[in-house]
């Protein structure tokens, strides 16, 4: 009897190590190879943001891959925007108001750059993108921070107009849309900063309220213009050239995302446009497709896009309701879906960026 206990103890002692040993596999961060990282925001004010990690060659997703990789220390609050340059991730986390540093592989966590006005109050970074060993994020206190990649520091803050989100880089010029949207006055310009002196050069006048931007190799810009329902001013998207820096081609349309890829616009509908991802032209803004998805694969809020370069496959992630956990599809070029992957527990996935 004695004999028995002993052995049932060893046994449920092995299975404890067993399972323990299970539990730390489960919660650590696989290896990174080929893939994708998706950002998702979160609900506003619950410091949920959570990395998702897609490794293309096995098809394995890795969840809140970035807590998994720090000891369960999770982004923040309202990840915003996601940059890979230099062997580096680079995290916006709009509502904390940091801006993260991680290892581009590992995820683990290099800095915490803060991002405060001269008062000390929250400045809420917005979007990011690299130039020449710099990392330039736009912020709602009407700046766009230059900082150096090898000291990890801000060197300087550009001022711009009201609200800056998007930017794109073209050359040596910096092109920032000012939203202006919690503005009294809301903006209607994209500023033009010269990389070289890190200056503004001039702004050009555009639809109210510009957000989100793209750009042709051609040296086009285009430009999602949100308006103001309240004023009854609609949505427009524009298109402005880089060689004159001025706006050429304007009209109505509701859009939420736009991404530019082999001659043509794919963008989503926003919160009161299509529900479909179109295929726009780039002269006119004329349907192309009304749906790109040609297989009938249902998308229920479409919310984030990008497309990969190499490829020219096109993620799309779903926010289902905004509080339901969110969904990355993949499309070939002709609109086949190739996958799709869930996102659980995160909700409002957003940004995404290609691992290669």
């Amino acid at each position: 009897m004695k004999h028995n206990r002993i052995i049932l103890l060893f046994t449920l002692f092995v299975a404890g190590l067993a399972s323990c040993k299970k539990d730390k596999d489960d919660s650590s961060a696989p290896k990174v190879t080929t893939g994708v990282y998706v950002l998702s925001e979160g609900d506003y004010g619950f410091n949920n943001s959570m990395l998702t990690y897609y490794n293309e060659s096995t098809g394995a997703v890795s969840t809140d891959f970035f807590s998994k990789a720090n000891n369960g220390t999770g982004l923040g609050d309202t990840g915003n925007d996601l940059l890979i340059y230099g062997g580096k991730l680079y995290i916006v986390v709009h509502a904390s108001s940091v801006l993260t540093i991680a290892d581009k592989l590992t995820g683990q966590k290099i800095k915490n750059i803060d991002f405060l006005t001269p008062g000390g109050a929250k400045s809420q970074p917005r979007y990011v993108v690299a130039y020449k060993n710099k990392v330039l994020v736009s912020a709602y206190d009407g700046t766009v921070a230059v900082i150096d990649t090898a000291s990890q520091t801000i060197e300087k803050k550009i001022t711009v107009g009201a609200n800056p989100e998007q930017m794109v880089v073209l050359g040596d010029k910096l092109y920032v849309a000012n939203s202006g949207g919690l503005a009294t006055v809301k903006d209607s310009t994209i500023s033009v900063i010269n990389l070289t002196s890190m200056t503004e050069l001039q702004k050009i006048k555009t639809g109210l309220s510009p957000s989100f931007m793209t750009a042709d190799e051609s040296g086009n810009i285009y430009v999602i213009c949100s308006g103001d329902y309240f004023s009854s001013i609609m949505p427009k998207l524009a298109k402005i050239s880089t060689s004159t820096n001025s706006m050429v081609k304007i009209a109505d349309t509701i859009t939420g995302r736009i991404q530019y890829y082999n001659g043509a616009l794919y963008a989503t509908g926003g919160y009161s446009g299509s529900k479909y991802v179109r295929k726009l032209s780039t002269t006119d803004f004329k349907q192309e497709a009304a749906n790109f998805v040609t297989d009938g694969t249902s998308i229920t809020m479409p919310y984030g896009l990008n497309v990969d370069p190499q490829n020219g496959d096109v993620y799309v992630t779903d926010a289902k309701d905004y509080t339901t956990s969110g969904e990355v599809f993949c499309f070939d070029k002709t609109g086949k879906k190739k996958f799709s992957f869930s996102t659980s527990p995160a909700v409002n996935p957003g940004a995404i960026v290609f691992i290669k």
